[in-house]
């Protein structure tokens, strides 16, 4: 039934271990060594999610997730474990799938706009000092005052040279608008478009309806958003989107209060990137939006080497808890290893410190939260077969996959319209234009009263005719829409 309230985890023989779905919206963890199985736990969450119509998004990092939309192959130890922990009701079966990429390689392509990401994750995107993020706040407040939309790079960049151009009559209003840090912005753009930037930010954007759909059996469709690439490329960039996206799921979502389950689940592995380096001011603000989004129903759940990669506030606030094997060869490690375990609640029948170094590859320490959303006693147990694939599909299986999907199309080509680039340039045109009408003007009017040789027209570049030359140079085609401002961008606005 789609509407099942218990999620089997796993168990051990003596005792299965489930999660209430009515408690799935308060986020989870699963961390965990390399090659200790957080993949296959992963992927046996999100099917579970999916079996009772909670559509899923989850970040594949290593490219191997991608086996969830195909089934299970019969094999003896997928037997054993079965029978070990006791499930009488596996079948090997797919789940939905639809599959996004940011390059449009390996899935859908994926954007957003530089305006709905907003000034400071852009900021904290482009590590601009204070002075220069002050700058981007004036860019993004004066872009709204003159009714310019910044969808792009092109159009970050056009409003960037116009203001430098226009430095003295902004100044009163704005406050002083160094060209140094325009100038130190303007080399973060270039970095970032280096890096895949222009991908991202742009037409047509992604509409989050697309991303809560279900199939026609009711279950739950999984995005897998293709980041092995991006990753490597640009982890920064990868921990903005996702951000980006988690601040738009709580500015847009109603609130839901205590329901049997979620309405949306978000997979974030390698979670330490959302964290790392990242300003206090931001990480205060994604605290707040983690504690609070779950009364919109979305669940969050960090994939990361260990819980410790996760700030501590929000580590409180975790129902779900998946510890795989940890390793202690030195100091550092053993200490980790003791705050980890004291994250549990105690069970006088397991040595926690101790299980943790010895737990096998797809062994788990796990507690959940009961129906009264008091934490269970950590248990020992192993993670339950996934129903469908382990590994990934191959080139032709993908292929064929996009091919079926139901957004095919529908953000396959680029789009561009009126923005602030074009529109910047159309003032600039103008006002060369007058300009130019008014120098024949004089000149036809000497002329007259002095009867002698009309005076030639500086060859002098106007800052009109500089500017429309300096941004055809700078900024290449790009993509735009118009936006309303995100959670992210308007929380901090100021």
């Amino acid at each position: 039934m789609l509407d099942s309230k218990n999620l089997l985890i796993g168990g051990n023989g003596s005792q299965t271990v489930f999660m209430d779905a009515s408690m799935a919206n308060r986020h989870g963890m699963v961390a965990g060594a390399t090659g200790t199985g957080k993949t296959v736990t992963l992927q046996i969450l999100a099917e579970n999610f999916s079996r009772i119509g909670v559509p899923v998004f989850l970040a594949d990092v290593k490219g191997d997730v991608s086996g969830v939309g195909k089934p299970a192959k019969p094999h003896p130890k997928i037997d054993e474990r079965i029978e070990t922990i006791g499930i009488d009701n596996y079948q090997m079966q797919p789940s939905p799938v639809v599959f996004w990429d940011l390059f449009g390689k390996k899935g859908h392509p994926i954007r957003t706009t530089v305006s709905e990401i907003g000034p400071l994750l852009l900021s904290n995107l482009l590590e601009l000092n204070e002075t220069q993020t002050g700058i981007l706040y004036a860019c993004f407040k004066i872009a709204d005052d003159q009714g310019l939309l910044i969808l792009d790079l092109k159009d970050l960049r056009s409003m960037l040279i116009w203001m430098g151009d226009n430095r003295a009559e902004l100044k009163s209003e704005y406050g002083n608008i160094s060209t140094a840090s325009i100038g130190a912005i303007q080399r973060g753009l270039i970095v970032l478009e280096e890096q895949g930037a222009e991908f991202l930010l742009g037409e047509p954007a992604i509409e989050l309806a697309d991303l809560m759909s279900h199939d026609f059996s009711g279950r739950g469709v999984i995005n897998i958003l293709d980041a092995s690439t991006l990753i490597q490329q640009s982890p920064k960039l990868y921990a903005t989107f996702l951000l980006w996206l988690l601040s738009e799921l709580f500015e847009t979502l109603p609130e839901v209060g205590d329901a049997e389950k979620p309405k949306f689940v978000m997979f974030f592995d390698e979670a330490h990137l959302l964290f790392d380096d990242a300003p206090k001011v931001l990480i205060d603000k994604i605290e707040q939006v983690v504690r609070l989004i779950r009364s919109k129903g979305v669940g969050i759940y960090f994939i990361s080497q260990s819980p410790l990669d996760i700030p501590e506030e929000i580590l409180g606030q975790l129902g779900l808890k998946v510890q795989h094997a940890l390793r202690a060869f030195t100091p550092k490690d053993q200490k980790a290893v003791k705050m980890v375990a004291d994250t549990f609640r105690a069970n006088p029948n397991i040595d926690t410190r101790t299980v943790i170094t010895e737990l096998a590859v797809g062994e788990a320490l796990v507690s959940t939260l009961d129906a009264e959303g008091i934490p269970t006693q950590v248990e020992q147990i192993l993670i339950r077969p996934p129903e469908s694939r382990i590994g990934p599909m191959n080139n032709s299986e993908r292929t064929e996959q996009i091919g079926r999907s139901p957004f095919r199309g529908r953000y396959d080509t680029p789009l561009d319209r009126e923005s602030a680039y074009e529109m910047l340039v159309k003032r600039a045109e103008q006002n060369a234009a007058q300009e130019d009408a008014i120098a024949k003007e004089e000149a036809a009017r000497e002329a007259t009263e002095k009867a002698s040789k009309p005076r030639r027209r500086s060859s002098r570049q106007t800052p009109t005719e500089a500017f429309v030359k300096s941004a055809a140079r700078a900024i290449g085609s790009q993509l735009g829409r118009r936006v309303i401002r995100g959670v992210l961008g308007s929380l901090f606005k100021g």
